[in-house]
Order: C-alpha cells, then structure tokens, then sequence
C-alpha cells in the first residue's frame, strides 16, 4: 500500500518511528515532512499529506502532532478527505469500518509508540463495510 505520512514537530518522532516500522513491512511510504524536530506548521504537512490522497498518489494518509487534534482539523476541510484521530485501536478499526476514513490522525504526546504502531496496523487491514455505511459517508463526502 501507498502511504503519505506527515507531522509537525510535535509528531516528529513518532513519525520516523512509524515510517522505519512501515517499511519494514513492505509498505510504501511517501514522507512528506517535517523533517526534524525545529517548530513547524501542522496544516502544510496536512495539506501535503491530503493532496497525495486526494491525486491517487497515495490510498492513504497517516498526519501526526501532538494531540492529533489540529491535524484532523486541517485535515477535514478538504472535500474528500475523511481524517479520523484515533486513540485505540477500536477507534481506528471503526474509523474505516463504518466511516471509510482515508487519512489517519494521531497525537504523539497522547498516545506512546506501542499504541500507536497498534492503532496504524488495525487501520491499515481494516476495511469499509460499506452497507448502511454509505448513505452516511456520502451525506458528509460531497
């Protein structure tokens, strides 16, 4: 699978945790910054991350700072980007079952790097159920 990943500083290394994890596992893997722990700007790594979803360049997106909170928010005003934060790997399984979402968000100060390569595994092999899944994706989706 292609995957975009993006942080801010905060996410900094969680993020070279996760790409060394996901390579590892045969994963592609496009790192779109930051690329050190210098203070940065979340939305561009988010706004980079969702244009390689957006343009096919990659089937998802993993964003990271630290609470995943406004990486999700820079996240989700792009149309066609369904961002999730996700805390636990229940969160991230439904996240794609019921929601299809297509970019994941994490909150490095939040969440310790045992959980979060847990939550990207259970995010990755989920699927959408689709279903009675659709009509609801779709009403927030166009």
């Amino acid at each position: 699978m292609n995957i975009a990943i993006g942080s801010d500083h905060g996410g900094f290394a969680l993020k070279e945790l996760l790409i060394k994890v996901l390579t590892e596992r045969g994963e592609t893997v496009a790192d779109v910054g930051c690329f050190s722990a210098v203070s940065s700007d979340y939305p561009d790594f988010a706004e980079a991350v969702c244009r390689a979803v957006l343009d096919g360049t990659a089937e998802r997106g993993i964003l990271i700072c630290g609470t995943g909170i406004g990486m999700a928010m820079a996240a989700n005003r792009h149309r066609g980007i369904r961002a999730a934060l996700c805390h636990d790997e229940y969160t991230a399984r439904l996240s794609r079952e019921h929601n299809n979402a297509n970019v994941l968000c994490l909150g490095a100060r939040v969440i310790g790097p045992g959980v979060a390569e847990g939550i990207v595994t259970v995010w990755l092999r989920a699927g959408f159920d689709g279903g009675r899944h659709c009509l609801r994706v779709a009403k927030f989706s166009n």
